[in-house]
């Protein structure tokens, strides 16, 4: 079944009241007598991430990383950081900065994921779509993998930008559509454009007979569009562990940018066989980057006042409801120096 935009804001603002009542919980520290810090955290299906891939890389020492399942989006996946079902979780950035707004009492600590000219989220329309602008998108159904995150924002700035009015902008429908489906769904008609990207993307483009309408890299260029979160209590608790966690992760993401690009598919592919998840590993050739732009995973403010200044204008946000500053901080990112 496909969500639309009211569905979904009917039920952020279910979950949003769900995570006033569960921040009154506080998380036990995770640190063993040994010293080692177990990180409850949610993986995804067929991918490695980037603090799988520093703790296989040895980045992280002391850190034991526990694998409870596989998120369904960013949104699920840092709400269950904040509600202590798991100890982190990485999600856009906009959403981040709804989750604090809400109440959650969580942090960003370090950028995770992020769009550059290989790593990114195109909106893509059949070769002999009659839609070739903004206002061509006025009326038209757009498939994306989740509301209110990413790509809903890149669409809204996209139209905005084009000087489509709010009342238009309203008319231009987001649905949620699985990302394995999308293809199907465009191609099917059953949707009128469809974001596609990564392994989904490549593997469309390859079929033949699509074309982009823009990207977020077209619209916005090269940067880092989510963070990992940690709830305030754990971070209080396990400080050392966070900094370990932070610091690694970044020296990963870096090492996959120095790195041949057919070492690090090979790394992620290893890692993902010797997990024993079940996964298939072919798709794994369409691995580009991890998209994070700069060094290290170090967060900058602009990451955030992008999308809390769309909120705003979308009326998800109150304005002056939320800073950037309340949001993040780099304080346990030893690449930040």
């Amino acid at each position: 079944m496909r969500t639309t935009r009211r569905d979904f804001l009917s039920l952020l603002g279910l979950s949003s009241a769900g995570l006033a009542i569960a921040a009154c919980g506080k998380s036990a520290s995770a640190t063993a007598d040994d010293g080692t810090t177990t990180l409850r955290y949610q993986g995804s299906v067929g991918t490695v991430t980037p603090a799988e891939l520093a703790a296989d890389l040895g980045y992280l020492p002391g850190i034991k990383l526990k694998w409870v399942g596989n998120t369904i989006s960013g949104p699920q996946d840092i709400q269950s950081a904040a509600t202590g079902q798991t100890d982190f979780g990485g999600a856009f950035n906009g959403a981040v900065a709804k989750l604090v707004a809400a109440g959650a009492p969580i942090t960003a600590v370090i950028s995770y994921y992020g769009v550059d000219k290989e790593s990114y989220n195109g909106f893509y329309v059949l070769q002999d779509s009659p839609i070739h602008s903004a206002r061509d998108l006025i009326g038209k159904k757009i498939g994306m993998n989740t509301l209110g995150a990413h790509a809903e924002a890149v669409l809204d700035i996209y139209l905005a930008r084009a000087g489509v009015g709010p009342a238009d902008i309203k008319k231009a429908e987001p649905l949620v559509v699985p990302p394995i489906t999308t293809e199907q769904s465009l191609r099917a008609k059953q949707i009128d454009v469809g974001v596609l990207g990564g392994i989904a993307r490549d593997k469309a483009l390859a079929a033949g007979g699509l074309r982009k309408l823009f990207s977020d890299e077209d619209l916005l260029g090269d940067f880092s569009a989510g963070t990992y979160v940690f709830r305030k209590d754990f971070i209080a608790k396990n400080p050392a562990a966070v900094k370990t966690f932070v610091t690694g992760v970044g020296k990963a993401l870096d090492w996959s940018r120095a790195t041949p690009h057919d070492q690090v598919v090979a790394r992620l592919t290893d890692i993902i066989k010797r997990r024993g998840r079940n996964e298939n590993t072919a798709a794994l050739r369409y691995f580009h980057s991890y998209g994070v732009a700069g060094h290290g995973g170090v967060i900058q403010e602009k990451e955030f006042t992008t999308w809390i200044t769309w909120l705003e204008q979308v009326g998800q946000l109150s304005k002056g409801k939320v800073a950037a500053s309340q949001i993040y901080t780099n304080t346990f990112n030893g690449n930040a120096a």
